[in-house]
């Protein structure tokens, strides 16, 4: 016994070193191309830095109280966290509505699960500019059908420039290219409940609101969980379809849009670097929160 439990444990321990090898060059990519940009962002954080700038003194607090004191810094955090939510949450729901449909057989799944994976193909930049061109009030597709074809609108709007709409455009655009992604990872998760379930819910007289409250939402949690907190990451530190589109203007600023003036057309790196910090430490923070509610209560 002693013998086998000796082996074993030698066996352990081999295993170990064996992990710890395959894991030590990850862990320095990580470091190098993760860790070391952050800690100097933090650093340059509490310095007077400028872009080109040889040397740098420290100032402390100074970027970041500089920051919490500016009336554009928390109108950008304003429109972040209204772009994140409602992008998220539409995305949500169109993406639950569009793996419901292609997860039932129908002739032709195929191509429908293929036509859904269009919009999350095309590189975001080149989406956001088809849609700024789609969106123009002068030659735009939207307002031409919307004034020639279906006569809805009167004349021709600005959808992006004007801040009654263009806050409304940025979102649309985003949850058009991203839904996808939702729709994948929910149909992943609707493929792996057992059909047995819902047949014996329809022997029990459940209807199909029943089923999909009872069974299937609490059986795709962990995937909801996972694309939510996938997606938010993505919404929380949005910069492209809003400089694309509005390049931050008529309410649409981000705290991604908002660093990047900071740090490129102010030349102000401890001020740009300190709003890098806080976007992270808004993202972490969020990331703790959503999957602390999201954990399951543990059973005694």
């Amino acid at each position: 016994m002693t013998s086998a439990a000796g082996a074993s444990s030698a066996i352990d321990r081999a295993q170990g070193r064996l992990a710890w090898m395959f894991l030590c060059p990850a862990l320095v990519i990580l470091s190098l191309v993760g860790i070391y940009p952050l800690l100097n962002t933090l650093y340059m954080s509490f310095t007077d830095s400028e872009a080109g700038q040889v040397s740098s003194t420290l100032v402390g607090f100074r970027n970041y109280s500089a920051i919490v004191r500016d009336g554009d810094f928390l109108k950008s955090i304003l429109n972040t966290l209204v772009f994140g939510i409602s992008s998220v949450t539409l995305e949500l729901i169109i993406g639950m509505v569009a793996a419901l449909v292609i997860n039932v057989p129908f002739r032709g799944r195929a191509i429908l699960r293929a036509a859904v994976l269009i919009p999350w193909a095309i590189p975001t930049v080149v989406s956001a500019r088809m849609w700024e061109w789609m969106l123009n009030d002068s030659f735009g597709v939207i307002n031409d059908i919307a004034v020639r074809k279906l006569h809805v609108i009167a004349e021709p709007i600005a959808w992006t420039g004007t801040n009654s709409f263009a806050m409304a455009s940025v979102i649309a655009v985003d949850v058009w290219k991203t839904f996808p992604f939702f729709a994948l990872m929910l149909l992943a998760g609707l493929q792996g409940i057992p059909a047995e379930l819902y047949e014996s819910a329809r022997v029990d007289g459940a209807t199909g609101w029943q089923q999909f409250r009872r069974i299937t939402l609490p059986l795709l949690k962990p995937a909801i969980t996972v694309a939510v907190v996938f997606r938010s990451l993505d919404a929380l530190r949005v910069f492209d379809v809003v400089w694309v589109l509005t390049r931050g203007k008529f309410g649409t600023e981000s705290v991604g849009v908002y660093a990047y003036r900071q740090l490129f057309e102010y030349i102000n790196a401890g001020t740009g670097s300190a709003v890098c910090i806080a976007l992270f430490l808004m993202v972490f923070l969020f990331v703790i929160v959503y999957t602390t509610l999201m954990r399951e209560p543990e059973r005694s």
